[in-house]
């Protein structure tokens, strides 16, 4: 789901010039998307899903690429008010989904930390058959099929003896109270 932002007529200063420029204030839609992610990540060579902090230049390139409005002055991202980039922001961080998981480990028992670029999430769109249409969602929205449809193609993993020995004991427990017996 996209989202409208609007920029109001302002004056910058052009240091290249060293002139001030009119900018005509125009409404931009944006979309947040793997499609945005991959534009950014191929100019700028990083990955965009990282804890690294952006440059005021990346975000606004950012904004650049999120863009679906044709025929944008490049000067209006300039111009883009403080309240709409906190808008932009909160849409960009917003889940899109009413779907929560529950913190996954490693096999150590750490934390996994991948560093996730635009073809790491192709690669898991194809393993996952997921359709190429969604590059222009939500990403989170993407994100959170990605990891659901992992989740659920995952196999059962078996119980150890332990487990066994304790979800046979409740049965039996259950089962003993329900027919009122004593073995």
């Amino acid at each position: 789901m996209p989202i409208s932002i609007k920029i109001p007529d302002k004056e910058l200063w052009d240091p290249t010039k060293e002139e001030f420029i009119q900018v005509k204030g125009q409404v931009l839609t944006l979309e947040h998307s793997l499609l945005s992610v991959d534009k950014w990540e191929s100019k700028w060579k990083k990955p965009y899903l990282s804890d690294e902090k952006k440059t005021a230049l990346e975000v606004l390139d950012y904004i650049r690429c999120m863009t679906i409005t044709k025929n944008v002055n490049p000067f209006v991202y300039y111009a883009i008010p403080t309240d709409e980039l906190e808008r932009i922001n909160t849409y960009i961080s917003d889940p899109m989904t009413a779907t929560t998981f529950t913190n996954r480990k490693d096999q150590r028992g750490g934390r996994r930390k991948e560093v996730i670029t635009s073809e790491i999430i192709y690669w898991q769109m194809t393993q996952l058959n997921i359709p190429l249409e969604w590059e222009k969602r939500h990403l989170n929205k993407l994100l959170t099929l990605i990891q659901v449809a992992a989740i659920k193609s995952e196999s059962p993993q078996k119980m150890s003896k332990n487990d066994i020995a304790k979800q046979n004991s409740r049965l039996n427990a259950a089962r003993r109270k329900r027919y009122n017996t004593r073995g």
